[in-house]
């Protein structure tokens, strides 16, 4: 088996996988590669790329595949992730994109496809709660009293709901994962590496969970 640590993460948007992505990178010491992180940094540097995308994110749509593939390429082919492994947070999307990366991954596959369960109705009030700092990314719950303006505490920058944050745009994405994503789980099913993990709880137990999981899998 190839040395280091590759796991796929998959939910629903606002199931909490980038939480558990950074803190699972962080025990494993692999790096976190998030594509969405990825195309709002190409968004907010008025790339190319970025302005590819602004329009479909907006949307709440998935961006094109061979744009996908081209950035989740060119990232697992640096060194970090190259030699210690990866957790892959919103890659892939499609079949066509799995399909795709499992042609560039023939050498190193993943070994973990992790499943975090957590129901649409939770994960859309979750993330109409969400506002975002627009200079640091840090993450914040809107209770409904909040300061205004609001300025985030870790940077002094203005915290804002994202435009792709709005509950059209939610149930836009959500529509999307359940019509295109969610027949990779049985993909990954077939394949033999898929685990379904309860995503409800506290962020420590259900990295426990996810934890578990791996390292169970590892010592096999």
């Amino acid at each position: 088996m190839s040395a280091g640590v590759r796991i796929i993460m998959f939910g629903r948007q606002g199931a909490g996988k980038g939480t558990q992505s950074a803190r699972l990178a962080k025990h494993f010491d692999v790096p976190h590669i998030s594509t969405g992180e990825m195309l709002r940094n190409a968004v907010k540097q008025d790339s190319v790329v970025g302005r590819a995308a602004k329009a479909v994110l907006d949307r709440g749509e998935l961006v094109a595949d061979d744009l996908m593939l081209s950035l989740v390429q060119g990232r697992i082919g640096q060194e970090d992730a190259r030699t210690a492994g990866f957790i892959l947070d919103g890659f892939p999307r499609t079949i066509v994109q799995a399909t795709a990366f499992d042609s560039l991954t023939q050498t190193r596959p993943v070994g973990f496809v992790i499943d975090l369960d957590v129901k649409r109705e939770i994960v859309l009030g979750r993330l109409s709660s969400r506002r975002v700092c627009r200079s640091c990314d840090a993450s914040y719950t809107a209770t409904g009293n909040e300061p205004n303006p609001w300025q985030c505490s870790k940077c002094g920058g203005s915290v804002v709901q994202r435009t792709d944050d709005t509950p059209a745009a939610i149930n836009k994405r959500l529509d999307v994962y359940e019509a295109q994503t969610a027949p990779l789980i049985a993909y990954y099913q077939g394949r033999g590496s898929l685990h379904l993990v309860d995503g409800l709880g506290s962020p420590d137990e259900v990295f426990e969970r996810i934890k578990t999981v791996v390292e169970t899998g590892l010592r096999r």
